[in-house]
């Protein structure tokens, strides 16, 4: 892969950051934002949101491209604010205005707790809200709102509601319950995923009861099956028949029939197995950049999930964050160094090692050097209560899964941390809310977020967030078995611990022909800095040079 330079524009603080062995200028001016550039697609800012809440101030947004504005959960808040895109000009960056701030506690609706997700109806006037009860573990609520904050109803549906979306033909509003246990595990709900009728307003709350599950679901020694499978995420197919919902700790997808409004199965995803070439990465937190081939096993476990076509098939992308089952009363995680008497690395485990390399890395002393990497404590065990692989969790990558049969079709490999390593170098797997050069090497590197999918002139891309780095890779997706890295960009200004745009959290593309500015955009929300920005693309795919 060949990289070219690296443009960095409106950086407001004069002086010289090293990138890739040259010095490239740090120009003054507002907002941060920093281009690194290796395709076909130009990157602006066009605008920032600044909620003044700071964390947690902006989570998830949806984009109504009819009054063109957007609606922001405010998690700090608990309530939604309404920021207008109609003053956004191409290639002018502005601060964006809040035309309204609807707060949860208008409505008098008793024990409700936490906005998680909000979804805009594609053309009626209706506005969706995933909210959390108070305890957590009761069923949780979707509110329904007109678009200029009148309530309309709230409709029952599972513990823990953690997202929401329409159909894309307007007929239906799913909500994916993860049913997270309490901390002291008292109460540990079933997840389930509800089916809203919209001409009703009735929710079909669908359990995991009797749905066929692969051996490559993960399931813990902790709580029942059932129990234990959490929905996260979901995205829908063109034709709004299939829903595909990610459950995240357990590394799998589950596949929903919405003609039917059941749940047909629960496909594992399997492992990226780290000691192969290509998938090197930086485990240790030692002070250096070094992404090299290890005896570690990554649990893909995405948390956000997108669907698109190509060639007339379906395609599911996800960003591998990984998440560990951490609570009070139980805890899968651990760092190596606990449990490292305990460990003894099989090579049946691993495709790029065999059983004297294993044993060579293991007397110099690799499990010291990997004392703080993070791992599940769930995987990897033998008969003898030995560790014979480690599992650690996410895959610092994007993937694709062919829809049908959830078999993997491509991953990205090391190329986030290869890519971050020659665009950030001083901040190579910093973390989110403080600026420590590879802070988060043992633990989940860049940890890409959430996806969105969008198409630019007749080519689909994937924009993936990487949370701790702070920033958006972009891949062109014309060739699903081969994506192309095309660019890297992030607004974060690393001259603090958190200035700027930091810690991506929701994404929506916009198309051009929905967007103010007749060019196609990415808004992007904020979970550490509470603001939203906005990125105007232009392609010159095609274009004589």
């Amino acid at each position: 892969m060949k990289f070219r330079n690296i443009v960095w524009t409106g950086v407001p603080a004069a002086g010289l950051l090293i990138a890739g062995g040259q010095s490239y200028k740090v120009l003054g001016g507002e907002p941060a934002f920093y281009q690194y550039q290796g395709g076909h697609l130009t990157a602006t800012q066009i605008g920032q949101y600044d909620s003044g809440s700071g964390e947690g101030g902006t989570e998830i947004l949806a984009y109504d491209e009819n009054l063109n504005r957007a609606f922001v959960t405010n998690g700090e808040e608990s309530a939604i604010d309404v920021v207008s895109f109609e003053r956004l000009d191409s290639g002018v960056s502005k601060n964006m205005k809040r035309l309204d701030r609807i707060h949860l506690a208008e409505f008098d609706i008793r024990d409700l707790d936490d906005i998680t997700s909000v979804a805009v109806h594609p053309e009626r006037d209706l506005v969706a809200l995933s909210v959390v009860s108070d305890p957590k573990t009761d069923p949780g609520y979707v509110v329904l709102l007109t678009k200029d904050g009148k309530f309309v109803d709230t409709i029952k549906v599972g513990a823990l509601p953690d997202m929401v979306t329409f159909t894309p033909d307007g007929k239906k509003l799913l909500a994916a319950n993860e049913g997270e246990p309490a901390d002291d595990y008292s109460v540990d709900p079933e997840g389930s995923i509800s089916v809203i009728n919209l001409d009703t307003l009735t929710a079909k709350t669908l359990t995991f009861e009797g749905v066929p599950l692969d051996d490559k679901v993960r399931v813990s020694s902790e709580g029942s099956v059932l129990q234990q499978l959490e929905p996260e995420y979901i995205t829908v197919s063109d034709d709004s028949k299939t829903a595909f919902v990610t459950l995240q700790e357990n590394n799998a997808i589950a596949t929903v029939d919405l003609e039917n409004d059941t749940i047909i199965d629960v496909k594992g995803l399997g492992v990226k197995d780290h000691s192969l070439p290509g998938n090197e990465l930086d485990g240790k937190e030692n002070g250096e950049t070094k992404l090299e081939r290890l005896p570690l096993l990554g649990l893909y476990m995405p948390d956000a999930i997108d669907a698109f076509t190509a060639g007339g098939e379906t395609y599911i992308v996800t960003p591998n964050e990984g998440d560990a089952r951490d609570y009070d009363a139980y805890s899968e995680e651990a760092d190596i160094g606990d449990v490292a008497d305990r460990i003894r690395l099989n090579a049946d485990h691993y495709k790029g090692f065999n059983q004297k390399q294993l044993d060579r890395l293991t007397d110099k002393g690799l499990l010291d050097e990997l004392a703080d990497t993070k791992i599940t404590l769930e995987n990897g065990l033998n008969g003898d209560g030995e560790y014979e692989a480690l599992y650690t969790y996410g895959g610092r990558s994007f993937s694709i899964f062919d829809a049908k049969t959830m078999e993997l079709v491509y991953d990205s490999g090391n190329e986030f941390e290869k890519i971050t390593s020659k665009a950030l170098p001083e901040f190579f797997n910093t973390t989110n809310d403080e600026i420590e050069y590879d802070g988060r090497s043992s633990s989940k590197g860049p940890e890409p977020e959430t996806v969105v999918t969008g198409d630019i002139n007749g080519t689909t891309y994937a924009f993936i967030a990487l949370e701790r780095t702070s920033g958006i890779m972009v891949y062109d997706l014309s060739r699903p078995a081969k994506p192309k890295f095309v660019t890297f960009i992030t607004s974060r200004d690393f001259s603090e611990d958190v200035k700027g745009d930091v810690s991506p959290e929701g994404l929506q593309f916009i198309p051009a022909d929905a967007s103010p500015t007749g060019k196609p955009l990415l808004a992007a929300t904020h979970e550490v800095s509470g603001t939203v920005a906005v990125y105007e693309f232009e392609s010159t795919k095609g274009k004589k040079r």
